[in-house]
């Protein structure tokens, strides 16, 4: 009786130190409440996913960016002169034309941006994710800036250029620089040839940031916004900040 005893209190301990080890595995993988690194790192694609396609889908409208007080292209600063001398000799439709065109061209921009920022998350380690889901308000955001900001200013900027040519840009940018530098020839001032083109190549990525970090912000703290089952449990684990 005493060998059975003890053979049921070993199988006890047995069993016990077995799911503490499974316990203490589970905590030094980085996840919680049932979570596997994999989840994990589905759940923070899937947010961006969410996000991105929310925010193109907004920005990519007419008016998207023209009518957008956060994420508005307005006239080049370092041509901000140009623009002062064509107000001050009547040129302030053409001014007006100018902006709204250079945030046309944004908004067509905007349009192919889904693709390239799907194939940055695809890249997303599980180390990353997890990071990233113990981070900040814009973690996920900031992650994509710093590893794909290079490729997609680079993927960016043709479409930009065909978007400018489409609308005829230049035809609005052409005369008022022209007027500028005409004046500034005679007066010994510095002429201005903006690259229009990476201008509003850095300013439609900017805006695109600026949403997907708004709507990052979203999922992370209203659960309203977590719209289906990974993002709930994801975001809903004791991982996220806002839960504790």
């Amino acid at each position: 009786m005493k060998k059975v005893i003890a053979i049921l209190m070993s199988l006890v301990l047995f069993y016990s130190c077995d799911i503490l080890l499974q316990s203490l595995e589970t905590i030094d993988s980085g996840t919680s409440q049932g979570l596997t690194q994999q989840q994990v790192a589905k759940g923070l694609k899937n947010a961006l996913e969410v996000g991105i396609e929310k925010t193109v889908n907004v920005v990519s409208l007419t008016n998207g960016f023209y009518k957008n007080s956060e994420i508005m292209i307005p006239f080049p600063q370092e041509a901000i002169k140009v623009k002062e001398l064509c107000e001050s000799v009547g040129l302030e439709n053409q001014v007006t034309q100018f902006e709204e065109k250079l945030n046309r061209a944004a908004e067509q921009a905007a349009k192919g941006a889904t693709g390239i920022f799907k194939e940055a998350i695809a890249q997303m380690t599980i180390t990353d994710a997890i990071t990233i889901l113990k981070g900040g308000d814009n973690a996920a955001t900031q992650y994509l800036q710093r590893t794909t900001s290079t490729k997609l200013y680079q993927k960016f900027y043709p479409i930009v250029e065909s978007a400018t040519k489409k609308i005829m840009l230049a035809k609005y940018w052409t005369p008022l620089v022209n007027k500028y530098n005409t004046v500034t020839k005679l007066t010994g001032g510095q002429q201005v040839n903006t690259d229009l083109n990476a201008y509003v190549t850095d300013k439609t990525l900017d805006g695109l940031y600026l949403m997907i970090a708004k709507e990052e912000l979203k999922i992370r703290k209203d659960p309203v916004a977590r719209v289906n089952d990974i993002l709930r449990e994801v975001f809903g684990s004791s991982l996220n900040p806002y839960n504790n």
